[in-house]
């Protein structure tokens, strides 16, 4: 059993979609996923255990040896990552009943969960796998699930997001084959490894810098790397909750994964930014995401959406620390990864706990709400100052980490400029926090009760990591800094 733990992480969800049509109440339905999200968490980490004592997991898929057969390949990066998709999926579908119950129909709510399942699939086979192709297949699993589940939001401006979503998405995922297609006219193959190993023969024709070119573009769409980010505030805006908790957690993360696997592990560091100037692109791109995103944020009045353009300035400083291609940029970035799938579940799963109790998450909307919803509330501010990087918390140890990254390279400038965008965060974050605390509720507004426990359950645990980690550093900074060295020579 646990020669094919590899191979169970990705089946076990895919298996369970369609099973979940045969049930037929939707709390069977939603149980069944629960525990099949959460038997892929156990796998997660005793995959995790595996890679960290005995070393990289090869899984060859029928028993064709890579590179002729598809390799399932599980290092130190893509372990943490499975860690993270998992935990993260067992405790949004620990909410999703409560949640979903007021935001979509009875009729819908089984589908809901095929597509989450689905959507888990995608992302914990684009992971494992050490197959370009095999990465598309489950790239647009992922994807094509994600759009339906943006567009089951109550709202009907969630149809025109989700459309929106699968333009891009689509143009991303284009760009992606044309840029395996052409790798594999110039290599004959498609397994990651045998790539590092025959790419640098052809680096320097056009053909094979054409199509990194085309795979970093389509991985920009994916991240939503200002300023090709315009999908995820409609998107996370006006799906149901529990998915925009879900998909803000996860999906940039995979991309961000993505990359960093492509760039490290198959063109290579020198390749991609001594020959092209990636290095330089990303740190740019980075920065202006970072401010652009700040302060487009302070101007929402939508909740969702205020947190969803917080979301693409995040992914500004996972770019800025991945751009130093150094062991500490690079665990920086992963830290922050883990750190904002911590904060952003917790928020957008606190934000769902406001839509079921109010019915909106307009700004006015929160009007005395931190009397009302204390819990809740609580939670949301927990989160903001994280997103800020307040001491003893997650975002804090991400940024100290980024930071120290860029003083190491002399880049004092760009370090101020970090500063300044965490800044930019107060103010978003404050303006919440004034009118829930500091304002009235409205006078004809009927009174709000708590969140229900099975949602302020999961939102706290997510809150109290958000805490732990950011007081005890220790096993998140091993976890990411070996991942880090691994993909510079280290132990793998």
């Amino acid at each position: 059993m646990v020669s094919h733990l590899a191979v169970l992480q990705v089946i076990l969800p895919l298996l369970a979609a369609p099973i979940c049509l045969m049930l037929k109440r939707t709390q069977l339905v939603w149980l069944f996923a629960l525990i099949v999200s959460g038997l892929s968490f156990l796998i997660s980490i005793l995959v995790l255990q595996q890679v960290f004592t005995s070393g990289v997991i090869s899984y060859a898929l029928g028993g064709w040896e890579a590179p002729w057969g598809i390799e399932y390949r599980i290092d130190k990066l893509n372990a943490l990552l499975l860690l993270i998709i998992t935990s993260i999926s067992t405790l949004v579908l620990m909410a999703a009943q409560a949640s979903i119950s007021y935001e979509i129909p009875a009729s819908r709510q089984r589908y809901f969960y095929i597509l989450f399942l689905l959507s888990l699939t995608g992302m914990l086979g684009i992971v494992v796998t050490g197959d370009v192709f095999n990465v598309f297949v489950f790239l647009e699993i992922a994807s094509l699930s994600a759009y339906a589940l943006i567009a089951m939001g109550s709202d009907r401006r969630a149809l025109w997001a989700a459309y929106q979503y699968l333009i891009m998405g689509t143009i991303g995922a284009t760009f992606i084959l044309i840029g395996i297609g052409l790798v594999y006219q110039m290599t004959g193959t498609l397994n990651m490894q045998d790539l590092a190993v025959r790419l640098p023969e052809v680096a320097q024709t056009h053909t094979i810098i054409s199509a990194f070119i085309f795979i970093m573009v389509g991985l920009c769409l994916k991240l939503a790397l200002f300023p090709l980010h315009l999908w995820l505030p409609y998107a996370y805006a006006y799906a149901p909750s529990i998915a925009t908790a879900f998909l803000a957690a996860t999906a940039t993360k995979v991309a961000i994964y993505l990359m960093i696997r492509l760039v490290f592990s198959v063109f290579g560091v020198t390749f991609s930014f001594t020959v092209l100037p990636l290095q330089n692109m990303l740190m740019v791109l980075g920065l202006l995401g970072i401010f652009f995103a700040s302060i487009t944020a302070i101007y929402q009045s939508n909740i969702k959406q205020l947190f969803a353009y917080s979301s693409i300035a995040q992914v500004g400083y996972m770019m800025v620390g991945f751009s130093l291609g150094t062991v500490s940029g690079l665990t920086a970035t992963l830290l922050h990864l883990f750190n904002h799938a911590l904060i952003k579940s917790a928020i957008f799963l606190a934000l769902a706990a406001v839509m079921c109790r109010v019915g909106n998450v307009r700004l006015n909307d929160f009007q005395g709400l931190g009397r009302q919803m204390p819990l809740t509330m609580a939670a949301i501010v927990v989160g903001g100052l994280s997103l800020i990087g307040v001491p003893l918390t997650v975002g804090f140890v991400s940024k100290w980490y980024l930071l120290i990254a860029l003083l190491e390279q002399g880049r004092w400038i760009i370090a101020g400029l970090i500063l300044l965008g965490s800044a930019l965060s107060i103010i978003y974050v404050w303006r919440l926090v004034e009118v829930a605390y500091f304002k009235a509720p409205l006078e004809n507004k009927p009174e709000v009760k708590e969140a229900p426990v099975s949602l302020l359950v999961p939102i706290w645990l997510l809150i109290i990591a958000n805490i732990y980690f950011g007081i005890d550093t220790r096993l998140s900074v091993q976890l990411t800094q070996a991942a880090a060295q691994s993909l510079f020579g280290g132990a793998p």
